[in-house]
């Protein structure tokens, strides 16, 4: 196992707001594009573009039950998709869980 991927649990519990993500994706830069809309800077990690990529969405697949990205969590909680956070915001429960931050 890689130091990242013992360290995941950790990164995502201490990040405000954490993504996973591939350069590629359109709903990954979706995701980051609503979160920027906000003036939100989420801890970000392009798994496409880490040679730990895969063992980092396996070891978070494992977390959640997703095995997709983007995959979100917001204070330390996970939150899901792409889909997941747009129904946040269209909902208004999004700023006010990012609020916190």
């Amino acid at each position: 196992m890689s130091n990242i991927v013992s360290q995941l649990p950790k990164i995502v519990k201490e990040s405000p707001i954490f993504v996973a993500s591939k350069t590629f994706c359109p709903f990954c830069q979706a995701t980051l594009k609503t979160l920027d809309s906000l003036k939100v800077k989420p801890y970000v990690l392009q798994l496409n573009q880490m040679k730990e990529g895969q063992e980092i969405q396996d070891a978070l697949a494992k977390m959640t039950g997703q095995g997709t990205v983007p995959n979100i969590f917001i204070g330390g909680k996970h939150i899901g998709g792409n889909s997941d956070l747009q129904k946040l915001k269209k909902n208004g429960k999004l700023t006010e869980l990012l609020s916190k931050f």
